[in-house]
């Protein structure tokens, strides 16, 4: 790979704001229920205390979500937080849906927001995601999307 184009290893941003996609092992379509909604959201409203992530906005879709998050500083890292989460929500949901061995796929994308511009971009994608997805017409119908610590910044 040239060395233009490798990854950072560390950005220092004052209050850092992520947006996170984690996808469900080999996309399946497992997530958009409202018994693995529950599980998801009571995880990331745990969050704060447990690990010390504040959670924006999120949408939960069939076979991923994406999320806003911003660390205090307490915080783990985003890849111990996104890890724990992981972990946590995936032995609930192995529990209401038996029939699914393996939850998450081993990775996750992350992308630190550098400006209001980019924040107001990645929560215009959250939101619409569903309409895009062609699982509802309006946005306001979709039932898995919400906030849980910050709405806007």
């Amino acid at each position: 790979m040239h060395k233009h184009l490798c990854r950072l290893s560390s950005v220092w941003v004052r209050s850092p704001i992520y947006y996170v996609t984690v996808c469900t092992f080999n996309r399946q379509p497992i997530l958009a229920c409202h018994a693995c909604a529950a599980i998801l959201i009571r995880e990331w409203q745990n969050a704060y205390e447990q690990r010390g992530w504040k959670i924006g906005a999120y949408v939960i879709m069939p076979d991923h979500v994406h999320f806003l998050c911003t660390p205090t500083q307490e915080a783990l890292s985003l890849s111990i937080f996104v890890g724990s989460w992981k972990e946590w929500t995936a032995k609930t949901i192995q529990k209401v849906t038996t029939d699914v061995k393996r939850v998450w796929q081993k990775e996750f994308f992350d992308h630190v927001l550098r400006n209001e511009e980019s924040y107001q971009e990645k929560l215009a994608y959250i939101w619409n995601n569903p309409v895009r997805a062609g699982l509802v017409e309006h946005q306001d119908t979709w039932p898995f999307f919400g906030h849980v610590h910050f709405d806007n910044i």
